[in-house]
Order: C-alpha cells, then sequence, then structure tokens
C-alpha cells in the first residue's frame, strides 16, 4: 500500500449473474479508483451465505463473478481482488468486532428487517450480525473510503462507529472510513415492471438482463419490454416504460435524451426496441466475451485469485496481529 494514496474497499455477493442495472449503476465505475487509490475489491462470498446456498453453484458464481471484475477493468495486479473466504482474517476479525457492536445498532439495520421478511423461515444469527463482518472487511485494510449506493451507507457508518469505539479503548488501531456516493450512473428499472428497479430476484425472467446474457436473449427481452399505446418515443414521467428504455439506450451510447427523442421522432416502438437491445448487446460484449475467455483458463484464474489472497492476507494479518496485541492475545 502508497501512503500518500487513499485506500478504497469495494465488496459484492457472488449471488448469480450480474445484471445490466448493477453493471450500469455502479461496477462499470469501479476501474476509475485505480487510478488514484490503492483499492481493495472482494468477492464476498462469506456474506452470501446468510441465505442457503447450493455449494456447486456458489463456488461456480464467485469465480465467475471474480473473473467478471477482471472483465470490467479491475486490473489483477494493480489492485488487490480476491475471495472473502480465502483469507481467514476476515471471520477473525469479525468476531472480535461483534464484541464491539451494540446489540441495538445491529437491530436497527435496515437490510437486516427486509431480509428477515423475505426469508422469514431462516432468520439466523449471522444474518444479523453480518455488518459487523462488513466492518472487519472495510477496517481491516485500513481503508480510507467505501464507494456504495445510498442503501449501505448505513453499513460504513456502523463501521465507523464500530472503529471509533474500539479506539477509544486501544488507541489508534483502525483508520475511520468514509463512505462515498458515487457518481450516479443509469438507475435501471425493470423490462416488464417499470416502476421497480432491475432485479434478477424477480419472477419473471423478462424483467431483467444479465450481463452474460446471449445476444439473442437481450433482444428478445427488449422487444419483450414493456412501453405504452403511445408508441412515441418520449421521455417523460407518464411513460415510465419508454423513458427506461431512453435511459438504457442513452447509459450504452453516450447519447442524451434530447439526441434519442430527435432521432427516432416519426418512428414507433417497433424500430426503437430493437436498437436499445443491440446497443446494449455491443455495449455487454466486450465484458461476456471477456468473462468467457477467463473463464474458459480456470488454472489462470486460480492462479490470479490465489494471488489475491496472499497481497490482501499480507495486508490483513497485519491489522489483525495489531488487534490481537491489543486486546492481549498471546503472540502466534
Amino acid at each position: 500500500m502508497n501512503k500518500d494514496r487513499k485506500v478504497s474497499f469495494s465488496g459484492i455477493q457472488p449471488s448469480g449473474n450480474i445484471t445490466l442495472g448493477n453493471y450500469m449503476g455502479a461496477l462499470r465505475y469501479w476501474p476509475t479508483y485505480q487510478d488514484d487509490c490503492d483499492c481493495v475489491y472482494c468477492v464476498v462470498d462469506e456474506h452470501a451465505i446468510t441465505v442457503r446456498q447450493d455449494p456447486a453453484a456458489l463456488r461456480h458464481h464467485a469465480l465467475e463473478l471474480f473473473a467478471q471484475l477482471i472483465a470490467c477493468g479491475i486490473d489483477p495486479q494493480r489492485s488487490i481482488l480476491f475471495v472473502q473466504s480465502q483469507v481467514p482474517a476476515h471471520a477473525e476479525l469479525a468476531w472480535v468486532l461483534n464484541c464491539f457492536t451494540m446489540f441495538g445498532e445491529l437491530s436497527r439495520m435496515t437490510q437486516f428487517k427486509e431480509k428477515s421478511a423475505s426469508h422469514a423461515d431462516n432468520i439466523n444469527a449471522g444474518l444479523f450480525t453480518y455488518p459487523s463482518l462488513m466492518a472487519a472487511d472495510i477496517l481491516l485494510y485500513q481503508t480510507d473510503i467505501v464507494p456504495v449506493g445510498e442503501d449501505q451507507k448505513q453499513h460504513v457508518e456502523l463501521a465507523r462507529d464500530i472503529a471509533q469505539r474500539f479506539n477509544g479503548v486501544f488507541g489508534d488501531v483502525f483508520t475511520i472510513p468514509e463512505a462515498v456516493i458515487p457518481k450516479v450512473g443509469a438507475r435501471v428499472m425493470s423490462l416488464s415492471e417499470p416502476e421497480k428497479k432491475m432485479s434478477k430476484s424477480s419472477d419473471n425472467e423478462n424483467s431483467y438482463i444479465l450481463v452474460m446474457d446471449t445476444p439473442d436473449a437481450i433482444m428478445r427481452k427488449f422487444k419483450r419490454a414493456v412501453t405504452d399505446s403511445d408508441a412515441c418515443v418520449r421521455k417523460s414521467p407518464d411513460k415510465p416504460g419508454v423513458s427506461n428504455l431512453i435511459d438504457i439506450y442513452c447509459a450504452a451510447t453516450g447519447a442524451t435524451a434530447e439526441e434519442v427523442e430527435r432521432q427516432f421522432e416519426g418512428k414507433g416502438y417497433g424500430d426503437f426496441k430493437p436498437a436499445v437491445g443491440e446497443a446494449v448487446v455491443e455495449f455487454l460484449r466486450p465484458v461476456r466475451e471477456e468473462t468467457e475467455r477467463l473463464m474458459a483458463d480456470k488454472g489462470e484464474l486460480e492462479r490470479l485469485y490465489r494471488l489475491g489472497a496472499e497481497k490482501a492476507a499480507h495486508v490483513a494479518n497485519r491489522t489483525l496481529m495489531k488487534v490481537h496485541k491489543k486486546l492481549g492475545f498471546l503472540p502466534r
């Protein structure tokens, strides 16, 4: 780590394929932090098991997500890119931080309430305490900034509170991280229910586009996208379906909404929807093809994730040993 550069930490769960919304809204901006920061990128597979997982599927998703992050532009040579379960310090520090996290703080976490409601048959302790693991993820690397969406800001604030509480007892141990809300990317809505955010948890596979979808699948989904009876390509609050397609087309091509409206003036959805599909196919093609190339060489991927784990452990263990010494644990 370069002491003259800030440390940035980002983590993402391997809960299946990345959607167009994930990519347009956040992931495509992650590599830009490499220019100015020492970056740590983590596939947080330990977080994924708060919900029951199929082991083979979890392994596949973790490996594919690791490959996708490289395909998105994250350079394993310039940054630390690794899989969370490969670095035991995360789970070790999480237990310590559990002992410095208040029950009331965890019970106020918005995502715990939401996930408890959606997984009522599996409200486990991990679901309740995973913000402490998230704090460990961040604090292990003496992180300065954590680029997150608004929905994750609460977790970074908790990590700050835990770090300040620990530092208040033991001195200057942890860097106090700061949540950074990145430049807002395209807010991509569902293709079938444009009032809702695009999500792969939808029962309707035509409602979302996956980064790894084939061109034929992408074209089919856009042709079935909900619009309205007006058949006019115009962005308006009363035309959520068409407005969503215009936003997607703009994000994929760099055009403005006004330019799109002029381009398709006098044309109907029969012209516009295939054009959006074609733009998205070309927009995603480099990521999909590079992911497929990487996944075809499992040996090289294994070499890269082992290298990333070694680099991560080198940094994380320094923090963990400092914590253990402060707590009074015997040296290893």
